[in-house]
């Protein structure tokens, strides 16, 4: 696909991401319908469908766990959950405070909606399986339960971490909070 193509495709994906965020803030999650979004974006419903399967994701999915995916596995020097610390916080140079802003609104609506806090913890398995490959790497044979076990502890210190921060924390502490939460994490040096 040509440069264009995909900026013209991320532009549009954006759009109607934006549209239906700003739509649910003024009128709820469970009063905007497709049609309301993609009217707003200036699409057609059958574009909304072909970005979005669903409703719910509009507002779940982003571009943030292959993002992680790309930083923590370039790290292999490191102990698990430092590549994962150090990992994010690089990939936290990438999002500028449009970007945090729109991930809290995101996240508040998250927990708000009924129907979207179900499907989080689809989204939450999902990241932890990804670090748990990413972690693993190209070993052979099956991902041992430490590896899983420290893709969980860091996928549960980033839900709490995001779920305060949306709660009551400053937009740009975000990148801050998850490097202090993940740092916890580490056995205490002798």
């Amino acid at each position: 696909m040509s440069d264009w193509r995909a900026d013209k495709r991320a532009r549009t994906r954006a759009r109607i991401q934006e549209s239906a965020l700003d739509l649910f803030a003024r009128y709820g999650y469970d009063q905007v319908t497709v049609e309301r979004i993609a009217a707003a974006a200036g699409v057609s419903h059958t574009t909304f469908f072909r970005y979005f399967p669903t409703k719910e994701d509009v507002v779940l999915r982003d571009d943030y766990d292959p993002l992680i995916a790309r930083y923590v596995s370039a790290r292999t020097e490191q102990d698990p959950v430092e590549r994962v610390r150090l990992g994010i916080a690089e990939a936290f140079t990438h999002l500028d405070a449009a970007a945090l802003a729109a991930a809290r609104d995101r996240t508040r609506l998250m927990l708000s909606a009924p129907s979207l806090r179900a499907r989080v913890w689809e989204n939450q398995v999902a990241t932890q399986r990804l670090l748990e490959e990413v972690l693993h790497g190209s070993t052979p044979g099956p991902i041992p339960l430490a590896t899983r076990a420290i893709a969980a502890a860091c996928t549960a210190v980033l839900t709490t971490t995001v779920t305060a921060w949306a709660e009551d924390g400053p937009t740009e502490a975000l990148p801050s909070m998850v490097d202090e939460a993940l740092a916890a994490l580490r056995p205490p040096t002798p």
